[in-house]
């Protein structure tokens, strides 16, 4: 029996500033189904909060306390592990700003950082990888917000993520990360599913992308669901160590897979 999903939003649930076709009629027929719902965006840069209102902006029916992100899941991480920590972020303001409201210790000195967190930010330039270096020896944390290298912009054409700026610093600092953080990290796999409040084996996990959503879902015994309304086509399933369970043109068509 199904009873809760975890569903992705840029390109699952919307393309840009515009609603992907029959997404929100995918959303209704999960809640008549009975499903508890958690919105799970991989952009670090907005909180919960922030995807609520543009879920409902949009038209699609998105309740308080539904949503979350690759930036929500990092804060928590850091302030569970690294609690008044400094943290040199290499990343965008919207998540600085989470990580304040967290009570995460930010710090513009990279020697003073304990902890290096890498994210999505369209300043990254070369002082930020001087930074990073400065910063980083044998017992420095480095950390990533999460793993997507390209993500779609809104004219359609994909764009640098997180992942390459992380994938910039490891080269930099010359090691990898300790931990990524998002889908499909064992950290947002439990944030999720504390906010659905089910087991994962009664979990359909409906995103675009097999390397994060359908991942996250796979390893956790969940039923996933590929779009192909984002970044995926059919030619890239056969290539992928993730076999989704059900593969659908739109989230419109979920009803399908209830």
């Amino acid at each position: 029996m199904v009873s809760g999903a975890i569903v992705d939003l840029d390109g699952t649930v919307y393309r840009g500033d515009d609603l992907v076709p029959g997404a929100a009629t995918g959303v209704d027929a999960l809640r008549e189904h009975g499903c508890a719902l958690c919105f799970f965006s991989n952009n670090p840069t907005k909180d919960g909060a922030a995807y609520v209102e543009r879920l409902r902006e949009l038209g699609v029916d998105a309740r308080e306390g539904e949503a979350c992100s690759a930036g929500v899941a990092t804060a928590n991480y850091l302030v569970e592990h690294h609690a008044e920590e400094p943290v040199l972020l290499v990343g965008d303001e919207g998540l600085a700003e989470q990580l304040r409201a967290a009570g995460v210790v930010l710090t513009d000195d990279p020697a003073e950082a304990t902890v290096l967190l890498g994210s999505w930010t369209n300043d990254f330039d070369y002082d930020d990888m001087m930074d990073a270096m400065d910063a980083v020896d044998e017992e420095t944390v480095f950390l990533g917000s999460d793993p997507d290298r390209a993500i779609p912009y809104d004219d359609g054409r994909l764009v640098p993520g997180s992942g390459a700026i992380v994938g910039a610093l490891a080269r930099t600092v010359g090691r990898e990360p300790d931990r990524i953080l998002g889908k499909p990290s064992a950290v947002a796999q439990d944030l999720a599913l504390d906010r659905l409040g089910v087991p994962a084996e009664d979990c359909l996990v409906v995103g675009d992308r097999l390397d994060t959503d359908l991942l996250l879902g796979a390893r956790a015994g969940m039923t996933t669901v590929l779009v192909l309304s984002g970044v995926t086509d059919r030619g890239d399933v056969a290539d992928s160590e993730v076999d989704p369970d059900h593969v659908l043109e739109t989230m419109g068509e979920v009803e399908r897979v209830l």
